[in-house]
């Protein structure tokens, strides 16, 4: 089962992006943006603020409980990610189209970097490491250990031994979860971007639904298990990508109308009616000079966005 989640981690992110490119035709630039801004917010500058924040003097508080824990967890997941999405949607993506498809690509991108990275390149690991130790080389793996660090990787080694298939499909699915998320979350953002104005409320609300979402996932994971844990982050994960998905119907007869609307305004221009003739005299008046942007087409319609994160 280990391999069949490692070759899924590492597989499934390519067909995703392969799909909506050939769904959305433009969608790659999209798909591109959600993975670089998950790295960059989420696993160097979140990292950075982690490393500050946890390893302070108010680091141990928070570690030490798990409702401050998933507190301080789910608020810096939520503000950075959201945060990196809502930019590099007002920014590098306000020239794509519209419509849904273009937070749909975006939440593919970044929640497929998240199950390539965290997902499968921690499957690809875990396999190798259990085929040493299948092969009877543990000793050999734990001796390129340093001595300090020995005794907490054999522990981390010997609970790696006892995973069940179980364990793992309850990973598989809460990649499943995550990446429904990231979509949802994805159009809600983009829908603030675009319409602006009484929507920008979507964009904090994104905040928030990310961290309660996440925070939610320690509390549970802490106090009741992990069957527990995976179906109320699907139930919200469902819930987060409803409601995207009725957003994205909305914006998408927005992004059909506008072309219609642009060449309904353009018509009375071209079908102007012709200037009167002057009065017939004996010399024929020229015919009055073609205006040109009485034919010229109308301005064209604007040009055609991650479980909780780690």
């Amino acid at each position: 089962m280990m391999a069949i989640n490692a070759l899924i981690g590492i597989v499934a992110p390519f067909l995703l992006a392969w799909w909506a490119v050939k769904e959305f035709k433009s969608g790659l630039k999209s798909i591109l943006t959600g993975a670089g801004v998950f790295v960059v917010f989420a696993l160097i500058l979140e990292s950075i603020v982690h490393q500050i924040v946890l390893k302070g003097p108010h680091g141990p508080a928070i570690i030490g409980n798990t409702y401050y824990y998933a507190l301080y967890g789910g608020l810096m997941a939520g503000l950075f990610e959201e945060t990196g999405r809502f930019l590099s949607m007002k920014f590098i993506l306000k020239k794509e189209s519209p419509a849904a498809s273009t937070a749909i690509s975006y939440g593919v991108g970044h929640g497929g970097i998240e199950l390539l990275l965290i997902f499968g390149a921690t499957m690809v690991s875990n396999f190798a490491i259990s085929a040493i130790i299948n092969a009877g080389n543990l000793d050999g793996l734990l001796a390129t250990v340093p001595e300090a660090n020995r005794a907490q990787v054999q522990t981390q080694l010997e609970g790696l031994q006892t995973l069940t298939t179980t364990t793992l499909l309850y990973g598989l699915w809460e990649r499943v979860s995550a990446i429904i998320l990231q979509v949802g979350l994805s159009i809600i953002v983009w829908t603030a971007v675009r319409k602006g104005g009484k929507w920008l409320w979507l964009f904090p609300a994104a905040i928030l639904l990310h961290a309660l979402v996440d925070a939610l996932a320690v509390i549970i994971s802490k106090n009741a298990g992990m069957l527990q844990t995976e179906i109320v982050v699907c139930a919200l994960a469902i819930a987060v990508g409803a409601a995207g998905w009725m957003l994205a119907k909305k914006l998408n007869v927005e992004a059909a109308a506008a072309p219609a609307q642009t060449g309904a305004s353009a018509a009375p221009a071209a079908a102007s009616p012709e200037a009167p003739k002057p009065a017939q005299t004996g010399t024929p008046a020229a015919p009055a000079a073609a205006s040109p942007e009485a034919h010229a087409p109308g301005a064209p319609a604007t040009a055609p966005e991650s479980t909780p994160a780690e």
